[in-house]
């Protein structure tokens, strides 16, 4: 390069008028006046105008226009004040121009496949194809520079706090629970796999037997499960423990940091101590273990009321320990048609259910499909659990307490959507804690642990380990924000008697814990300390600190929801050498691929693999 950059484009003010200055970017956008052309530069903090006019340098003029965009240019020129008229008020150097001197083309560019444009409206795919070309959209830049903005805030303030950051190791053993591993076989111990991390768990509490207290990390990890809109096969863990705390000392510091980095980063201030609210109440006031709380539209139940009715088909499940539970629709029914009310049913049985049925208290009377099947008391008693007035709807669906709470919770912020109650500036954080130990696994037919099996439970609830598993609730917590989860914590079982009879309720054998975990166990003999701590999403935060729908707009190079990357194509297939040298043989007949990607010249495209 000849022309070395004296400035960023928005680094440029009034105090350089005049003066002589180098910028360096790409080409954003080209307008040939009569003769004098007009470029927009583009570099990482934003845009420049640049002119280059006969009058001031002829010998640029020609080569300028040539210019294309996309072309990566260095000008150098004379900082001028445009004139009133052609002031550019959106841009904060909207009232500078660049008379260009001096122009020096570093590389040319191919037309692009869509434009660098933060109003594009152009298919996903083609976006993280051309990865590299998306990523100089300035919204995106700006969401990755968030990003960066939100890790040293919480590094700086964990700092401050007394956590220190340790790395844990990438691969290490497979364990049971969970989701499913990524393995990784190894070449020097043949048969033999590592497992890619789901999270550090195991490592953060040997660290606190091991005496560092508080300990923190941005941690990869890496889970083999179905994707989502918030869920990477790869993704970001902010993961912090410490030692001799119980739940409320955990959920403190978080607040702290929570508190902090949003008035740091958004300069919004979030109010604490904040809400915490039980699994128990949160499934029962809103169907959700991550209630959205911006809106209400609270569960109404009327199980106890049903179950003397005359409508078999409530009393019924109200009878035999079922649940009936709906949400009133304050003045929905002027703007609710039956042909919406009829949709509604239709959701719920796609969502799961049975269906449901509606309640109408029109000015006129009460509309109502199964309104025939009660009496003016039965009636009269729903009105009056429903606290309905005229005007208002009510539905009300019946089923098992677990499919009622799921398909009628999804409604809920199907409605929240519909009537417009969310307000998206809204910031609702609070806590979910107590959440059950374990849930039943329909198709082992066996309890496993809902968070891990590291997770503590409440101590008036050990003598429910064994004889009442579905009612032991635990030491966890998990941090919300509207809606969504942001984090999953727990104060953990460290002493090895207590963790023993976790893998008992678990059915895990003493043979299969020691296997597994006979590490851990071990340390636990050596005088571990109470301990606790939590993992935050931190691709999850970001993405909602950004008002973003999906966590691949805040990371660079995200994968899709089949778990590829469209831009490299991984994965890939593996060549028949690479799989010798790591003890693998492949069901699948080999593909053929080309002799350069492959010294062999072939490749294998395994269907399954054997050590």
């Amino acid at each position: 390069m000849a022309l070395k950059r004296s400035h960023f484009a928005t680094a440029l003010t009034e105090v350089s008028i005049g003066e002589t200055v180098t910028v360096c970017g790409w080409v954003q956008g080209y307008r040939d006046h009569g003769g004098v052309v007009f470029i927009d530069l583009r570099d990482g903090s934003g845009l420049v105008q640049l002119v280059f006019d006969p009058s001031v340098e002829a010998s640029v003029c020609e080569p300028a226009s040539r210019l294309r965009n996309e072309y990566v240019i260095a000008a150098q020129g004379q900082l001028s004040q445009r004139s009133a008229e052609n002031t550019n008020s959106k841009l904060p150097t909207g009232h500078l121009e660049l008379k260009v001197h001096q122009l020096e083309v570093l590389n040319v560019a191919k037309t692009p496949p869509f434009e660098i444009d933060d109003n594009l409206n152009v298919d996903e795919s083609l976006r993280l194809k051309y990865r590299y070309l998306d990523l100089r959209r300035p919204a995106l830049q700006q969401r990755i520079k968030m990003r960066h903005k939100i890790t040293q805030t919480i590094r700086s303030f964990l700092s401050n706090e007394g956590f220190y950051e340790i790395e844990t190791p990438m691969m290490t053993k497979t364990t049971p629970e969970g989701a499913r591993d990524y393995l990784v076989p190894s070449r020097v111990h043949p048969g033999q796999f590592y497992a890619l991390p789901q999270s550090p768990q195991i490592f953060k509490q040997i660290l606190m037997v091991s005496g560092m207290e508080r300990y923190f990390q941005i941690a990869r990890c890496f889970r083999d499960e179905d994707l989502r809109a918030d869920r990477q096969p790869e993704f970001t863990q902010l993961d912090l423990e410490m030692s001799f705390v119980e739940e409320a000392d955990v959920l403190a510091v978080n607040e702290r940091m929570v508190k902090h980095l949003f008035k740091e980063v958004l300069n919004v201030d979030i109010p604490t101590p904040l809400p915490i609210m039980s699994y128990d109440e949160a499934m029962e006031r809103y169907g959700s273990d991550k209630p959205d709380t911006r809106f209400g539209l609270e569960f109404i139940d009327f199980t106890e009321i049903m179950k003397g009715v005359g409508f078999n088909a409530f009393a019924s499940v109200a009878q035999e320990g079922g649940a009936i539970k709906g949400i009133r629709l304050p003045g929905a029914s002027a703007q609710m048609s039956r042909h919406e009310l009829d949709q509604l049913r239709n959701n719920s049985i796609k969502y799961g259910g049975k269906g449901l049925v509606w309640f109408n208290y029109k000015a006129e009377g009460l509309s109502s499909p199964v309104a025939k099947f009660f009496n003016e008391t039965e009636l009269a008693s729903i009105q009056a659990q429903a606290g309905a007035e005229t005007g208002d709807v009510v539905i009300m669906m019946a089923d098992s307490l677990k499919i009622t709470h799921d398909v009628l919770g999804r409604l809920r912020l199907d409605l929240g959507k519909r009537f417009d109650l969310i307000d998206k500036n809204q910031w609702n954080v609070l806590w979910v804690n107590k959440f059950p130990m374990f849930e039943w696994d329909e198709q082992r037919q066996r309890w496993q642990a809902q968070h891990h099996p590291f997770t503590s439970p409440l101590p008036e609830h050990l003598e429910m380990l064994q004889s009442a598993p579905e009612k032991v609730r635990t030491q966890a917590y998990d941090l919300v924000l509207n809606g969504v989860e942001l984090a999953s914590g727990s104060i953990r079982i460290h002493q090895r008697d207590m963790q023993a009879k976790m893998f008992e309720a678990l059915n895990i054998s003493a043979e299969e814990a020691q296997e597994k975990f006979g590490f851990m166990l071990g340390a636990f003999e050596y005088g571990a300390p109470p301990h606790g701590g939590i993992g935050i999403g931190l691709d999850r935060l970001v993405m909602m600190m950004a008002q973003q729908d999906t966590i691949r707009e805040v990371i660079a190079f995200p994968k899709t929801q089949a778990a590829s990357c469209l831009m490299t194509e991984a994965p890939g297939y593996a060549d028949a050498e690479q799989m010798a040298e790591l003890h693998l043989r492949c069901t699948a007949p080999p593909r053929a691929t080309t002799q350069a990607n492959s010294p062999s010249a072939a490749s294998v495209a395994p269907a399954a693999a054997e050590a």
